[in-house]
């Protein structure tokens, strides 16, 4: 995926109205100062504060950065629940939403070890910024064409193509046609609250939060 701090376009004011106060709830539980947590988002704090009161929206890039470092999923981020994690998941009730041009909808249930997105990416919403943390990845590509850099490699998929790989290996995705790219996309959440992306905060970085 992309760098989560991309030149998205800004979401409309209360286009995803759940996500301020949790992003502020979901940092202080899992112990991190707004400085700390923006910095393995690969965001400034300034930014990261914007999110945290409304002024702005982020992208799904973002989402999944900062789930990832929170130890939770992006529907927690939203403010959704899933009382009785039913395993299975109807069509009816895959609620698009829309973050910085991309559009998903949540595939799996919420709490689990991993978690299950489908996924549009838009054509030319990507930043150059490929991304590097600890996890694991794996798409499979349902209509259009995906361009995925892993390393030093550049590969093109189509429908029906999968991919697999440890997300420490460098990787960025993009949509190769204008119009865009549907996939499927599972995940690896990081168990511990203080897990970070890349070089995230070290132990002295993680105190008293704001």
């Amino acid at each position: 995926m992309s760098s989560p701090e991309s030149e998205d376009p800004a979401e409309p004011a209360g286009a995803l109205p759940a996500v301020a106060p949790q992003l502020r709830a979901l940092r202080r539980r899992a112990a991190l100062t707004l400085e700390a947590a923006a910095r393995a988002a690969g965001l400034s704090p300034a930014h990261l504060s914007r999110l945290e009161t409304g002024q702005r929206q982020p992208s799904l890039p973002m989402l999944l950065a900062l789930a990832r470092i929170y130890g939770t999923t992006v529907s927690e981020l939203l403010g959704e629940t899933s009382a009785d994690r039913d395993a299975v998941v109807r069509a009816a009730a895959m609620e698009p939403t829309r973050a910085g041009g991309w559009t998903y909808w949540q595939a799996g249930a919420s709490g689990r070890g991993m978690q299950a997105l489908r996924v549009h990416v838009p054509y030319g919403s990507q930043g150059d910024v490929v991304r590097v943390h600890p996890g694991e990845e794996w798409l499979h590509v349902l209509r259009g064409r995906l361009r995925l850099r892993l390393g030093d490699t550049t590969e093109l998929l189509g429908p029906g193509d999968s991919a697999h790989f440890d997300s420490l290996t460098p990787h960025r995705i993009a949509a190769q046609d204008a119009d865009g790219v549907e996939l499927l996309f599972v995940h690896t959440l990081l168990q511990s609250p203080t897990a970070t992306l890349c070089l995230g905060p070290t132990p002295s970085d993680i105190g008293e939060t704001p």
